[in-house]
């Protein structure tokens, strides 16, 4: 049996890392393939971002699906138990702005939003 001491814990053991919460961002908005996952998120490697992506499957939150072609065609999805994270995520990205606003200088940082 695990232990958890919070349910944030638990939360941030499901979703935490560098790159779960930006791959669910992504998926959340609709289904993509892994190079269109990997041209949002240039700064990830092929091996972290597969590596991530069947932690969130595992996780129950992504599905894979595999199409019987040639070449071989993979999309990823969110579940509904992912997508139920759109509200937390969209919350995240409000947040984020306000702090940008609030910490950095006007031109100190960018934010592209290459979706």
């Amino acid at each position: 049996m695990k232990t958890f001491y919070c349910e944030l814990e638990l939360t941030l053991e499901v979703i935490g890392g560098k790159w779960k919460g930006l791959l669910l961002y992504y998926l959340i908005k609709g289904p993509k393939r892994t190079s269109e996952l990997k041209r949002l998120m240039p700064n990830t490697t092929q091996k972290m971002l597969i590596q991530t992506l069947r932690e969130l499957e595992s996780d129950g939150l992504i599905r894979r699906r595999m199409y019987p072609q040639v070449p071989p065609k993979v999309e990823y999805s969110t579940t509904e138990l992912g997508q139920s994270l759109e509200p937390m995520l969209r919350t995240l990205c409000s947040w984020g702005a306000v702090y940008a606003e609030q910490t950095f200088a006007p031109g100190e940082i960018e934010i592209l939003n290459l979706d």
